[in-house]
């Protein structure tokens, strides 16, 4: 009799996980695109990859990260869309020898995620500078891409998105 009622409690148990698991909202990152003004040398395609990965790692356990809108989500669905507003390739020279941090490659970006329905439900800008200690060039996203998505994964955790 005990062992019956476990059986069943445990499928109960793994029916209700498994709904609760498919009601995690989703959130499809767009390329960002660029103002006419900012020139801007990365590939946004390349960007936008790095970034589903970045914020995979970061915020996927509470949301699901895809590329493109899936065609049948469960839970809500957040889009992600920004733009590039102006861009600075910093100096090499000034960070070596002036240093603290000067002469960092940077980014201005404005973003926005919107509802199923459009609405804006959270919007910010930000500039975005290189690491500190990075010295290499991640090949078509140069030295922005990790604090590109780690900056979005982090405003848009404290958006508390549900």
């Amino acid at each position: 009799m005990y062992k019956r009622i476990a059986l069943i409690g445990l499928v109960v148990l793994a029916f209700a996980s498994g709904l609760l698991a498919q009601e995690r909202s989703t959130i499809v990152i767009q390329p960002f695109t660029t103002t006419s003004d900012a020139a801007w040398p990365y590939d946004m395609k390349l960007m936008q990859n790095q970034t589903l990965a970045e914020m995979k790692a970061k915020l996927g356990k509470q949301f699901e990260i895809v590329a493109e809108m899936p065609p049948a989500a469960h839970g809500k669905v957040y889009t992600l869309m920004g733009e590039v507003t102006g861009w600075r390739p910093g100096n090499a020279a000034k960070r070596a020898i002036v240093g603290m941090g000067s002469g960092r490659e940077a980014a201005d970006i404005h973003y926005w995620v919107t509802d199923e329905t459009g609405e804006k439900k959270f919007e910010h800008k930000d500039t975005i500078r290189a690491e500190f200690y990075s010295g290499s060039v991640q090949g078509s996203v140069g030295q922005l891409a990790h604090p590109f998505a780690d900056k979005l994964s982090k405003r848009i955790s404290d958006a508390k998105l549900k």
